[in-house]
């Protein structure tokens, strides 16, 4: 692992702990009509979508260790450019469905290296 992986991991780590404790108790409806919480979900989706970038391009093997990597990268890039695309209950449905096994992917590779 390279020496600024780690912190790419970290910081994948952290947004993901925060979107899941944003979202936690909330439902589809809530996340549909709270502008706010729809921000802030994103903006760490777009933290993690980069840094899931930085470790794709400067650490290859670590990223294929994290499945979908692709994909994180590719929805940053929807969250990013296009904004207008965004549907809430695709992004409910990540946050849900993906986001645990991907904090979880990642607290195993930070763990590897404590």
């Amino acid at each position: 692992m390279l020496p600024k992986t780690p912190k790419w991991l970290d910081d994948i780590r952290v947004s993901s702990s925060f979107i899941l404790d944003f979202t936690k108790g909330k439902t589809l409806d809530d996340y549909s009509s709270d502008t706010m919480l729809r921000s802030a979900v994103e903006r760490h989706f777009e933290i993690i979508g980069e840094a899931m970038n930085r470790i794709a391009k400067y650490d290859p093997e670590t990223a294929e260790r994290i499945g979908d990597y692709a994909r994180i990268i590719a929805f940053r890039n929807v969250l990013i450019h296009g904004y207008d695309l965004v549907n809430h209950e695709e992004v409910w449905k990540i946050i849900n469905n993906n986001l645990p096994e991907l904090l979880s992917q990642v607290e195993e590779l930070l763990n590897e290296i404590k």
